[in-house]
């Protein structure tokens, strides 16, 4: 397999689980590089270039959480979360801190490959295919939205739930948030984001047959991701 020169920092202290990961991502090309505390990966990656980390929530040292929030200070890069920890609200700070995506364990290694590589594909190409046209346009002046330069139909409500899943690709946003999106209308509830989001499925899926535009995360909220 060739190398993709795509360097990955992968943070776990369990070295049975970061053996078969790092193996898995050798065999796809990657360049891995594995650290056990979250001390030493912070400086690690203070001091080298990274396309990716992925990071186990609990760490000797400063937990997955901390190290999350220590990068994003300064740095956007790609964060997958690995953990066991499935409770809601450490899933919703993982994603709030400013993690792409949230893997819980016991999980495939052959999963975790494909989810870098969806998290990857997403932070080069956006919402791009690939001869670098547009596939999303979203106008909030006009409140319009455009998908492969054709003109989608959505009212006030859809359309400010679509601006904001997309302001954020990959990236798990609950009820609450986009709630928030709805404050200026009355008698909105959590059921109510659910049939918006049922109706903004059916008008996407003729753009998207093949994908699950909006993805639902159960007890989290909901994602907006689109493969190039």
């Amino acid at each position: 397999m060739p190398k993709t020169n795509q360097r990955i920092l992968l943070v776990e202290d369990e070295m049975n689980i970061a053996q078969i990961v790092r193996e898995y991502l050798l065999k796809e090309g990657f360049d891995v590089q594995h650290e056990v505390s979250g001390i030493k990966a912070l400086e690690l990656f203070n001091t080298q270039a990274f396309e990716l980390l992925l990071l186990d929530l609990m760490l000797p040292g400063i937990s997955g959480l901390e190290l999350c929030k220590a990068v994003r200070q300064h740095s956007q890069v790609p964060i997958i979360m690995l953990t066991a920890r499935v409770d809601e609200i450490d899933r919703l700070i993982g994603l709030e801190m400013g993690a792409d995506d949230y893997i819980c364990k016991p999980f495939s290694p052959r999963e975790v490959v494909a989810r870098v590589k969806a998290v990857l594909r997403r932070h080069q190409h956006g919402f791009t295919n690939q001869k670098n046209e547009a596939i999303l346009k979203i106008d909030p002046a006009a409140f319009v939205v455009r998908i492969k330069g054709q003109l989608l139909d959505l009212t006030p409500s859809e359309f400010k739930l679509l601006s904001t899943l997309a302001a954020r690709p990959g990236q798990v946003l609950s009820r609450a948030q986009l709630l928030d999106a709805l404050s200026d209308e009355k008698d909105v509830f959590d059921r109510t984001i659910d049939s918006h989001i049922k109706n903004l499925r059916k008008k996407l899926i003729p753009f998207f047959p093949d994908q699950e535009v909006i993805q639902t995360i159960y007890g989290v909220g909901y994602r907006f991701f689109i493969y190039p």
